[in-house]
């Protein structure tokens, strides 16, 4: 057990690694992303990440601890995720240099990347390849945020090889995360149901309260629009096949 655990929280850690450093290896080679290119990723990693809830996450909380329980335990997760935003959000209106928006967006996305390994946990020990479908929707998902970290590092002159690291230290919660998830949904199939029922609350938040907005802001076209359609289209897919 404790090899297979050691192994999760590797591949875990790969996975996020292997999303966010795509995302920041696109930043340095790109120079300066499009609004309209950053706008359709993430809504379509929006999309991803409400299919996988709507068709996954929650029907699998449900079955294992209820439904009244399930629909607390979601509440709950999107007011602490909230409550985090907006502590994490306090200094996003001071005019600073890009490398002070590097740096809080990093921050931002590292308290992000933690409940993304609890996800990714409680998925491997829910079996039924749930993990893998999840660590597949999230390394797609952190694409943008390692574009994130590398676009204002880029403009205020950063080498190339400190954006790598940066970005790359951004993903290190999500292992922490994975194991704390394999830990937590070990206990029962009560907690574990309660444990996916939380993890779909703080996705909701992330995907209503600041990719689809953040998305929108980037890029208004119908291309966005439709890539939030894909997403939903290709997580389903993914659901029933994977």
């Amino acid at each position: 057990m404790k090899s297979s655990i050691v192994l999760i929280i590797v591949f875990s850690g790969v996975i996020a690694l292997i999303g966010t450093m795509v995302g920041a290896l696109l930043g340095v080679t790109m120079k300066k992303p499009s609004p309209k290119f950053l706008g359709n990723i993430i809504g379509f990693a929006s999309g991803l990440m409400l299919s996988i809830v709507a068709f996954e996450l929650i029907p699998e909380a449900t079955s294992k601890t209820g439904f009244l329980r399930t629909l607390l335990f979601l509440i709950l997760g999107i007011i602490i995720v909230a409550v985090i935003d907006k502590v994490s959000n306090l200094s996003s209106n001071v005019n600073s240099q890009y490398t002070k928006v590097a740096f809080m967006v990093a921050i931002s996305i590292m308290l992000h990347n933690f409940p993304e390994g609890l996800i990714m946990g409680f998925g491997f020990v829910n079996g039924e390849n749930l993990g893998l479908k999840m660590s597949v929707i999230i390394a797609v998902h952190d694409v943008p945020e390692g574009l994130a970290v590398a676009a204002p590092l880029m403009l205020s002159g950063t080498k190339s090889s400190e954006i790598l690291l940066y970005a790359f230290l951004t993903a290190l919660p999500t292992a922490i995360g994975a194991w704390a998830g394999i830990y937590i949904g070990s206990i029962s199939i009560n907690m574990l149901g309660s444990a996916l029922a939380f993890a779909s609350g703080v996705m909701l938040y992330v995907i209503y309260g600041e990719m689809i907005p953040e998305s929108k802001k980037l890029w208004s076209g119908i291309t966005n629009t439709l890539g939030i359609l894909l997403g939903i289209i290709v997580g389903l897919i993914m659901t029933n096949v994977i």
